[in-house]
């Protein structure tokens, strides 16, 4: 199955995610099919929070992709979804 999850990269106690398009039986880091934004819980005035391709989003969805609890609270809190 595929799914829309996060990743995480950044430093320790500075997190920042990248939202991919993954196996399931992949793990958390592992490799990936494509990138489709990115999220940084953490704010700071000069960063951008959120960066999402929505045009990637429905086009995987159309293909049977599930979205991970994490990403749909995010697109809810963007008011995307």
């Amino acid at each position: 199955m595929v799914k829309i999850r996060l990743t995480r990269n950044g430093f320790k106690k500075k997190p920042f995610y990248q939202i991919i398009v993954t196996d399931s039986r992949k793990s958390r880091d592992g490799k990936f099919i494509e990138k489709i934004g990115f999220f940084t819980p953490i704010q700071n005035k000069k960063e951008n929070l959120t960066r999402i391709n929505l045009e990637r989003i429905t086009y995987w969805k159309k293909k049977g992709a599930q979205l991970s609890e994490k990403v749909k609270q995010i697109l809810k809190k963007n008011k995307v979804l």
